[in-house]
C-alpha cells in the first residue's frame, strides 16, 4: 500500500529495454525481460496486449538500432525503485519534427500520479530535442483517465480518426516550444 499522500508528485526515471529485454517479453518470458532490463518487470508486461506491443517495439528495433532512444522503456519510481508502467514515444521524430508519446500505467499502480509523471518526464526529453516540434498523443474518446491526464500539459485536440480494435480516438498536440510542466 502507498503511504504517501495522493497529493505528493510521483517521479519517475526510465530504464531502457534492449532488443533482447522487448524479445523476452514479446515471447512471454518475464524473469528473462527483467534479467535483460536489470530490474523486477509486473507480470502486466507479459499480458497479450503487452507482449504484441513489446513484440511490434523489438521488431522496430532490429529494423532499425537508432530508434533506440525514443522507444519503449520501464517507468520505474523513485525512490522506491519500484516498476510501476512503461513509457517511451513510437519512434523518432518525422519528417515534420512530430513524435508522439505513449505510456501504461501497471493497473495496481494507476489513479496515483504515475502517469503524469510519466508524461511530464517524456515532454521534457521531446522538449530537449531540436528535431522535436510538435509532441503528439492519440487517446481512445472513452479513456477518462488517459484524457484527464494530458490536460493541463497545453495539449490541443487537432482531430480524430477511427480505429478498427478500440473505436474513435482522438488525436492532441502540443509544440514543443510550449510545453508546460504540468
Amino acid at each position: 500500500m502507498n503511504s504517501e499522500p495522493p497529493s505528493t508528485p510521483k517521479r519517475v526515471r526510465f530504464v531502457e529495454l534492449s532488443a533482447k529485454a522487448l524479445r523476452a517479453l514479446a515471447d512471454g518470458d518475464l524473469a528473462g525481460g527483467s534479467a535483460e532490463a536489470g530490474v523486477d518487470l509486473d507480470e502486466h508486461f507479459v499480458g497479450e496486449r503487452a507482449r504484441w506491443i513489446f513484440g511490434y517495439r523489438a521488431d522496430q528495433l532490429a529494423g532499425n538500432p537508432s530508434v533506440a532512444p525514443w522507444i519503449t522503456r520501464a517507468a520505474v519510481s523513485e525512490p522506491d525503485g519500484t516498476v510501476v508502467g512503461d513509457a517511451g514515444f513510437h519512434g523518432p521524430p518525422d519528417e515534420a519534427g512530430v513524435v508522439e508519446v505513449g505510456y501504461t500505467v501497471v493497473p495496481k499502480y494507476r489513479r496515483q500520479g504515475y502517469a503524469r509523471a510519466m508524461l511530464a518526464a517524456l515532454l521534457v526529453r521531446a522538449a530537449a530535442d531540436p528535431d522535436v516540434r510538435t509532441v503528439r498523443a492519440t487517446i481512445r474518446s472513452d479513456n477518462d483517465a488517459s484524457l484527464a491526464t494530458i490536460a493541463g500539459f497545453g495539449f490541443t485536440r487537432v482531430g480524430e480518426r477511427g480505429n478498427e480494435h478500440d473505436g474513435l480516438d482522438i488525436v492532441f498536440e502540443v509544440p514543443a516550444d510550449a510545453i508546460q510542466a504540468g
